[in-house]
């Protein structure tokens, strides 16, 4: 009898997504480039946004539902929906036992958040957000450089997200769609950014102004926010200022960077000439600098790739997830809920 040399078949996880727009297409074609998964079904509200996601992958099916994603027995599913979506279809998707990769934020309120991820840990599957700038090369170089003492004792950070056209579709000033304004669209990388870089600190105080059109607005009322500061104060004795705002005049596309200041020296990131892609990072000692990184750095995608390929790899619920929840609970303290 001869025996056959064929290699074996390789089955790879069957993944879904979920909302195909600008930034749910951009993720979809990383995790399809990673090769570690087979893309079975997509859905989109928008005919052409579906139908150009599956120029990607034409074996996919369109379909028209989250329901008729799920019924293609999906290992996992990426989800780039609206807000006030986000935790629920996570949840939906995570009872069916599929792993969920969701743009952020997870969830509008801690609450929200901490459904999602008792859900994940009940079934044990893989959850992971789009928290993408920590996976910028200057950032993951800044976090090394913190981890290994070489700032000292970190006492100051300084964070700051300023985009200066502000997000198009209408559901992201009604509140009750998307949770708040810039501050849970921008802030909450902001706000991630200082809990990861520094090991997820508890928090010990955190204050905060909201503003609509230059003008104070309510916490408890229907408008959303365009302008914020928040102080931040952490348990190890970090104090913290996050800015962040849609709209503002500042010159340039956007305005992006992370301070970090240290008894022995300090670090930072900031994105070239406005750019919302490109970002350099140096290291201080006193007045000189050191060039840690500098563009091209293909960062956007990293997130859902890496998702993608610990599905592969048959990884289960992960518990540092419960820092989404840490970091959903100093937004509503930001919000003053």
């Amino acid at each position: 009898m001869q025996l056959s040399t064929s290699p074996k078949a390789i089955i790879r996880p069957r993944v879904g997504f979920l909302g195909v727009g600008r930034i749910g297409f951009h993720r979809m074609k990383a995790v399809v480039e990673t090769g570690s998964v087979e893309t079975v079904a997509i859905f989109d509200p928008s005919p052409e946004m579906a139908a150009a996601a599956r120029e990607l992958t034409p074996e996919a099916s369109v379909v028209n539902s989250l329901e008729a994603l799920l019924d293609h027995e999906l290992d996992g599913i990426v989800i780039a929906s609206p807000s006030a979506l986000h935790a629920a279809q996570s949840i939906v998707a995570l009872e069916q036992g599929v792993a969920v990769f969701c743009q952020k934020p997870l969830g509008r309120t801690r609450d929200e958040t901490a459904a999602v991820v008792e859900t994940a840990r009940h079934v044990d599957r893989l959850l992971s957000v789009d928290l993408s700038y920590r996976y910028t090369d200057g950032m993951r170089q800044i976090r090394d450089l913190i981890a290994s003492g070489e700032l000292g004792t970190v006492f100051a950070v300084d964070l700051t997200f300023h985009n200066a056209y502000g997000p198009s579709k209408p559901w992201f000033y009604d509140k009750a769609l998307s949770g708040g304004g810039c501050v849970i669209d921008l802030g909450v990388h902001l706000v991630d950014l200082l809990l990861w870089v520094l090991g997820f600190p508890d928090v010990a105080r955190v204050e905060s102004r909201l503003f609509a059109k230059g003008l104070p607005i309510r916490r408890d009322g229907d408008e959303v926010e365009d302008y914020a500061v928040a102080t931040v104060e952490l348990a190890n004795g970090v104090l913290a200022r996050i800015a962040c705002s849609w709209h503002l005049q500042a010159g340039c596309d956007a305005v992006i960077s992370a301070d970090f200041y240290g008894t022995e020296g300090g670090a930072s990131l900031r994105n070239v000439n406005g750019s919302y892609l490109d970002f350099t990072a140096e290291r201080y000692r006193g007045t000189q600098g050191e060039v840690l990184a500098v563009p091209p750095d293909a960062w956007g995608g990293r997130a859902a790739a890496g998702w993608a390929e610990r599905l592969a790899a048959g990884e289960r619920f992960d518990p540092d997830n419960e820092y989404l929840v840490t970091v959903a609970d100093v937004l509503d303290r930001i919000y003053g809920r």
